[in-house]
């Protein structure tokens, strides 16, 4: 009788452990989504976008988006993961997004348009509150509901994280003060010129070198990156090591699809511009992989500013307009906005515009958008004492902001560089010198602080080059 009482316990202790069970599975919130999912986001349109989280192992999960309510299942696996593709449409929203497993979330005022990712250093971390020209105004005026933005927060990691801590906030005078203002004003003028929403991921720390916004592997996957990795001395301000920015602020987002990058940095790296040369197409090519999606990369040109050594800034400079040989990359010079005195220029608005006519020309097809300067095409031509330069972006013509060109020098077999007189002819430069005969060589503006006046008729300013590869 006791052993018989014994197992009528057993079995009911048996039911009851099962129905709890049960009841935690169905009423548990198990159903979770990455920082960078949530309400407010904007969804890159027309596109198939990634949509992932974690869940109980097994458990099916159903995501639907209201704009063609069309739900999509799948289950989490053995690592409490899982993901969905969807087609999203042009049509902007405001959409919902329901994801439902034990649990349901509903994730209200989705959009549909254009998503940005910006990085980079301080110059792509500057805010509107930490001092910009025309401030006031423009915070005044910064109410674009179709904009919206994720504020990535400083971190670092030694392996690539899951998630990040943030969440999508409405455009607004309060939230665009404290945003990167050069990733508004790109955003803002991409808004109102293809009238559709923006969505602006800023993930930016000031005073960082490159080489912590590539993914570890990359770095010491090229023998020249880890050397000089390696070479870089700790600072106070930030992280220095390979991968340390990357894994905690950029790997978590690898999986939301992009329209492209913005990128402002450099300024850290100008103790090495010959490095930099090879680091900017490797950071280009290890995003592009990680995010499986060769997106346009559109990145400033530093400007002028007293640094340590003669040339530090020119060559740099130097390096990032040899990384346009790169596909699907674009250059926004600003030797024109820059302050020798102050490495972070307060005119952020006329660095976003100038990105964001790359973008609006190469990336939504907008050709009467003219979006360069003259660049200096690699082709020269000896005639006599003289040397014609040859252009790309000066089709319409060339433009001197001034009575005449400066900052021209040109050198003979000697190497020795002399102020130059430069006339525009045509599309081309003549370049000559009194004391040079027989000229080999030409530089425009190959400082640190040189500011050259050569635009084309777009407005656009000149980046500064030179036609020799001499190293004194």
């Amino acid at each position: 009788m006791k052993a018989h009482r014994n197992k009528h316990l057993l079995t009911a202790i048996r039911l009851f452990t099962l129905m709890v069970f049960c009841g935690l599975a169905s009423s548990a919130e198990a159903v979770t989504l990455p920082a960078i999912i949530g309400p407010h986001m904007v969804l890159q349109r027309n596109a198939e976008v990634t949509i992932w989280g974690w869940g109980k192992t097994g458990e099916e999960i159903t995501v639907t988006g209201s704009w063609d309510n069309q739900p999509v299942k799948t289950k989490a696996d053995n690592q409490a993961r899982w993901e969905v593709k969807l087609k999203t449409s042009a049509a902007a929203g405001p959409h919902t997004l329901t994801v439902k497993g034990y649990n349901t979330l509903v994730l209200e005022d989705v959009l549909l348009g254009e998503v940005w990712l910006c990085s980079g250093q301080s110059n792509m971390e500057w805010s509107a509150s930490a001092g910009i020209d025309n401030a006031a105004q423009h915070v005044a005026e910064a109410n674009f509901p179709a904009i919206r933005f994720f504020q990535v927060a400083h971190r670092t990691a030694d392996t690539p994280q899951l998630d990040l801590p943030g969440q999508w906030v409405v455009c607004t005078p309060k939230t665009m003060k404290d945003f990167s203002a050069v990733g508004y004003f790109f955003g803002r003028e991409i808004h109102q010129k293809m009238k559709v929403p923006v969505g602006l991921i800023n993930s930016s720390w000031g005073g960082t070198p490159a080489e912590t916004w590539l993914s570890s592997q990359a770095i010491s996957a090229s023998p020249v990156l880890a050397q000089a990795a390696a070479a870089r001395k700790e600072v106070p301000w930030g992280p220095v090591q390979p991968g340390k920015a990357y894994h905690a602020m950029i790997a978590p987002l690898t999986s939301f699809r992009l329209a492209g990058a913005l990128w402002y940095q450099g300024e850290s790296n100008t103790d090495a511009p010959e490095v930099y040369a090879q680091l900017l197409p490797a950071l280009i090519q290890n995003w592009r992989t990680q995010w499986k999606q060769d997106f346009p990369f559109y990145f400033v040109q530093i400007a002028p500013f007293n640094y340590g050594s003669p040339e530090e800034r020119v060559r740099l400079g130097e390096a990032q307009l040899k990384t346009l040989q790169v596909p699907n990359t674009g250059m926004a010079v600003i030797n024109d906005l820059g302050n020798p005195d102050d490495i972070h220029p307060r005119n952020k608005l006329d660095v976003g515009k100038r990105l964001a006519a790359w973008a609006l020309n190469k990336t939504y097809g907008q050709k009467d958008v003219l979006f360069s300067g003259p660049l200096y095409n690699g082709q020269m031509k000896v005639e006599g004492n003289k040397i014609r330069l040859f252009f790309d972006h000066a089709d319409q013509g060339l433009v001197i902001k001034g009575k005449e060109l400066t900052h021209f020098e040109i050198a003979g077999e000697d190497k020795n560089f002399v102020p130059a007189t430069a006339k525009i002819s045509g599309s081309t430069i003549v370049v000559s010198a009194n004391g040079v005969k027989k000229p080999v060589a030409v530089r425009l503006a190959w400082s640190n602080t040189a500011v050259p006046n050569l635009y084309n008729k777009a407005g656009h300013p000149a980046s500064s080059f030179r036609t020799d590869s001499w190293t004194r």
